[in-house]
């Protein structure tokens, strides 16, 4: 069997895959603070697609189409490690953009974002050890808002305050998500729940 040919039967097979990925959920109290602001933010820049309060989440590891059982190992793993949990808290908001276009509004962290390293540093080496192509993009915690409509971004007007009081919260759990895809947006569907003590 030739190098590119051996290469090729040991990666994981996703013909039939799911799209996953690794995230940290937002808590209910935080979601419900934020939901009316989302709204507001959606009126004054329809030009971006705002995420739904039930859909907030820090992605730790995006993975993509990959069969089921590959992420579920990882996942088992992960969980045989006993990771610690830490606090996370918002801060003022960030974006992503293409020369002067804003293509992803963002929170920033003012709280964690150093554990939220370490934490996606160790899913990244069960990732990898699975046979999962390497990240390429350097991890930055962050909580996405909202999504341009065009590919190449779109100008932001001036956004409603952020709300006051987002209090900071315990990060308890990783979670292994399905995301369907659909076209009234994306539904994250929680597959596995890895305890964070």
């Amino acid at each position: 069997m030739g190098t590119a040919a051996l290469e090729e039967s040991t990666r994981p097979k996703v013909a039939s895959g799911i799209r996953a990925f690794f995230g940290l959920p937002v808590p209910d109290p935080l979601r419900n603070r934020l939901e009316p602001y989302l709204a507001a933010c959606a009126a004054t820049a329809p030009e971006f697609r705002w995420t739904p309060a039930a859909n907030l989440h820090l992605t730790v590891r995006f993975i993509g189409n990959v069969e089921h059982s590959v992420v579920d190992g990882i996942a088992g793993r992960l969980d045989e490690l006993g990771l610690p949990g830490f606090d996370l808290e918002l801060g003022e908001l960030g974006t992503f953009k293409r020369g002067r276009l804003v293509r992803v509004v963002w929170h920033q962290l003012r709280a964690g974002a150093e554990q939220a390293h370490e934490l996606a540093a160790q899913v990244e080496a069960e990732c990898v050890s699975a046979g999962l192509e390497p990240e390429a993009r350097p991890f930055q915690p962050h909580l996405t808002l909202a999504r341009a409509r065009p590919r190449d971004g779109s100008t932001l007007p001036a956004l409603p305050s952020i709300p006051t009081e987002l209090a900071p919260w315990r990060v308890e759990e990783l979670v292994l998500y399905r995301s369907h895809l659909g076209r009234a947006g994306a539904v994250y569907e929680p597959l596995r729940r890895i305890r964070l003590g």
